[in-house]
């Protein structure tokens, strides 16, 4: 039995000997670190051993605790070293009484941790630009769909390791579902070079980081058309053939439409946000930083008379909001004008008014709690850059009190029941019934739609950390530093979800024009159990008939919420 096909029965040693969970790859100094073990263990106490194999730390382990929802009748105990800081590499043991049972090999950084992790992912992205010959040549002549005339897009990046397609959002026709992707990468990219600019210089990635989110800029800049709305996906149809690649809409099970036109939660706002941001960097690609701003401001305008146009149901939700609500922000920090200030305050307010007493925000105009496989911390980010440059005390302590809401309800739905893990929960509406879990409900509103949730845990992670700056709330430093570690190995299956890192990764997956899986990329990750329609239970398989991208594919949105997860876990 190979080591992938082992992971489809780890759940079963838990029943004869104790198992470490553990983040394989790296962890800052300063943060909380915690391991799982599960199963039996022989006196309740845990030791961290170094590289030359001294013991330098013991602990005891915390009180049994159990998930009966993903191994019934198991015990798990978690083994807190957060007071190891010194740089190094460290393995746990555990006496499980007839024998030691040894972690996977993991790391404590230096100052420098984020380097390695922040270089990976700069190559992931520049390993998935689609600009192998075959598609730039195709994405310079692309057809619209229904339509004879013809549109240069070429550039960006493809959207998965399986899917060399290209979005800025996909899912649209589902309404509550869209994820932000190109658009969002280009953003994180942004946001890093600027939060981390000083380190980015020491480590020598200023370059490559400035070359990739240029490149994400150009792509964006490219896509608006000429009546001022920006291009929704490139669709490749799953053929080799680049004749095949047109540009489209697209509902449920591949069916392409021509309703490629971008709404402000179809990828439209995160554009703007991204274009507005890096035009401040005063740095050209294929097109001047003015043109990146004019491009933002174009297309913003085109949006506030046409969003509703391009919204499949006609009626702007939450994910409007908060898109808008990044756009108009990064318009008024770009230009200082009156105009997106107020903009900015009106979707601030109008996120603020769908704030439940419960914690969660509602989607739509009825009870619909927010939740989604991608973005869950996007609306608090969201506020929380608008607070960058909102001075005037009446919207910052009303935005402020929203995000202390939507914090809390994260810490409380995560923390109300077992959960070793400290694996992110939330609350969906459930055939008529308002439900929580950990994991999505796999019948929702797209009809097929769900897959690992790590671009979740790093969006979560993001909104916690940033939270934490902002609230003063340890709580959320550990909230967010479970999710990093789950993506990184602390999770039941042990799998590394980040590609070239830790002990255990998914399989190598190809793809078309010699694209693929690259190291730095992170895939989709765990979810539910497959044939439980409200995500209840647990999976992960490496083989499923062709359906294993549910749970191994890497996908763009996933290094781009961890890539902003490191940085705000880096930042000064």
């Amino acid at each position: 039995m190979n080591r992938y096909a082992a992971t489809l029965l780890l759940l079963v040693p838990f029943v004869l000997h104790a198992q470490i969970f553990v983040n394989q790859a790296i962890f800052p100094p300063d943060v909380p670190k915690i391991a799982v073990v599960a199963g039996h263990t022989d006196d309740g106490v845990f030791d961290v051993v170094d590289a030359a194999g001294h013991n330098v730390f013991r602990g005891k382990l915390g009180p049994a605790q159990s998930v009966n929802d993903w191994a019934p009748n198991k015990k798990f105990y978690q083994a807190d070293f957060s007071t190891i800081h010194k740089p190094g590499s460290y393995r746990l043991t555990v006496d499980a009484g007839d024998t030691l049972i040894s972690s996977a090999f993991f790391t404590i950084g230096n100052t420098d941790w984020a380097r390695p992790l922040i270089s990976s992912i700069l190559h992931y992205y520049n390993q998935q630009r689609a600009n192998t010959p075959t598609e730039l040549e195709a994405d310079k002549h692309l057809l619209l769909f229904g339509s004879d005339k013809r549109v240069d897009l070429h550039g960006g990046w493809c959207d998965a390791s399986g899917d060399v397609s290209k979005y800025f959002s996909h899912l649209a026709y589902a309404n509550f579902m869209s994820p932000q992707q190109i658009p969002l990468v280009t953003w994180s990219l942004i946001n890093t070079g600027e939060t981390l600019q000083k380190q980015l210089h020491q480590w020598g990635l200023a370059d490559s980081l400035t070359s990739e989110a240029l490149w994400g800029a150009d792509y964006i800049t490219r896509s608006l058309s000429p009546e001022g709305y920006f291009y929704m996906t490139i669709f490749t149809y799953f053929k080799k053939d680049p004749a095949a690649r047109r540009v489209v809409g697209l509902r449920a099970n591949s069916v392409t439409t021509d309703e490629y036109q971008c709404a402000f939660r179809e990828g439209g706002g995160m554009a703007i946000a991204a274009l507005a941001r890096i035009s401040r960097w005063h740095k050209n690609g294929d097109y001047t930083a003015q043109q990146y701003l004019d491009a933002a401001r174009r297309a913003y305008a085109h949006l506030v008379v046409n969003n509703t146009k391009y919204d499949d149901d006609g009626k702007e939700n939450i994910i409007d909001d908060y898109c808008a609500l990044m756009a108009a922000t990064e318009l008024w920090i770009a230009t200082d004008s009156s105009y997106y200030r107020d903009q900015a305050r009106f979707r601030a307010g109008k996120l603020n008014a769908r704030m439940t007493p419960a914690g969660y925000f509602i989607s739509d105009d009825g009870r619909r709690p927010f939740w989604h496989a991608a973005d869950a911390g996007l609306p608090v980010v969201a506020l929380i850059r608008y607070l960058d440059k909102e001075k005037e005390a009446g919207y910052r302590n009303a935005a402020i009190q929203t995000i202390r809401q939507a914090l809390a309800y994260n810490l409380r739905v995560t923390n109300e029941v077992d959960n070793p893990f400290g694996y992110a929960r939330q609350s969906f509406l459930y055939k008529g019934e308002v439900k929580d879990g950990f994991f999505i409900p796999h019948e929702n509103e797209t009809g097929w739609w769900w897959q690992g949730e790590n671009a979740r845990l790093g969006s979560l992670a993001t909104a916690a950390l940033l939270g934490d700056r902002l609230l003063k709330n340890d709580s959320m430093e550990l909230y967010a530093a479970r999710q990093y570690s789950w993506i990184l190995g602390c999770n039941p299956y042990s799998m590394c979800f980040m590609y070239g890192w830790g002990q255990q990764n998914v399989p190598y997956m190809h793809s078309n024009y010699g694209h693929g899986s690259q190291r730095g990329g992170i895939s989709n990750g765990i979810t539910g159990g497959k044939d439980h329609g409200d995500g209840s239970g647990i999976d992960f398989r490496t083989e499923d008939n062709g359906n294993e991208w549910r749970w191994t594919e890497q996908w763009l949105p996933h290094a781009a919420w961890f890539l902003a997860a490191v940085t705000a876990m880096s930042r000064e």
